[in-house]
């Protein structure tokens, strides 16, 4: 295989699995080898074994963190700080993208950044859904509950209102409250459910002092 064909096959693609080369009359050792040389020449980004993006100039698509994220670890969906600060839900950004998976926890680093996978019980992997989040680029991204209720589940102490505090919380009406409880309650964790009820009389406070401005 050819650059140029390579190109013309996955240049439209933010990331692209090396199995998608494969087909045809193709010896799979070949197109391993060559991708191998394209990385080492810069022409490619290795995410992980198998998994590439196309390198400046050739890429016509940036792809987006949790778009990487999700194709790191299959049957995962970011969460926890990184998707509180994309809903705004936190007011700092998070410069290493997070997630959970039912698989083991691991951090990668890669050519576009580093990525930390939370492992979770298996009961507990619901509340995501795929969203847009770059032009043409979708991703399994936690709700804005789940991510509040997956972090307090996977920190230590995340349940005191000291650190609840510190957490800055803020947008709150962007939040389904009654999901919120819901799903807490459902997880049949107390440290949830007793999270839950501090953000939800923070909710009510927060309410209160933007009807008095």
């Amino acid at each position: 295989m050819k650059f140029e064909e390579l190109l013309q096959a996955v240049g439209e693609e933010p990331l692209f699995e090396s199995g998608l080369l494969l087909a045809g009359n193709v010896d799979p050792a070949d197109v391993q080898r060559q991708l191998s040389r394209w990385a080492d020449a810069g022409k490619l980004l290795q995410m992980r074994r198998g998994l590439y993006a196309l390198a400046p100039p050739y890429r016509k698509t940036h792809p987006h963190p949790f778009l990487v994220a999700n194709h790191l670890v299959r049957g995962s969906y970011v969460s926890l700080q990184s998707a509180l600060s994309h809903y705004g839900l936190i007011p700092e950004g998070v410069p290493v993208t997070t997630s959970v998976t039912t698989g083991r926890p691991g951090n990668w680093r890669t050519p576009l950044g580093i990525y930390d996978f939370r492992h979770i019980q298996a009961d507990l992997l619901t509340g995501y859904r795929r969203i847009p989040v770059a032009a043409g680029q979708e991703a399994f991204v936690a709700t804005p509950e789940k991510a509040l209720l997956d972090l307090i589940y996977l920190e230590p102490g995340a349940d005191d209102p000291s650190y609840l505090g510190e957490l800055r919380l803020q947008h709150l009406d962007r939040t389904d409250l009654e999901s919120l409880a819901s799903q807490a309650a459902a997880a049949g964790r107390p440290k949830l459910v007793r999270a839950a009820e501090w953000i939800i009389r923070q909710a009510a406070v927060d309410a209160l002092e933007y009807e008095t401005l």
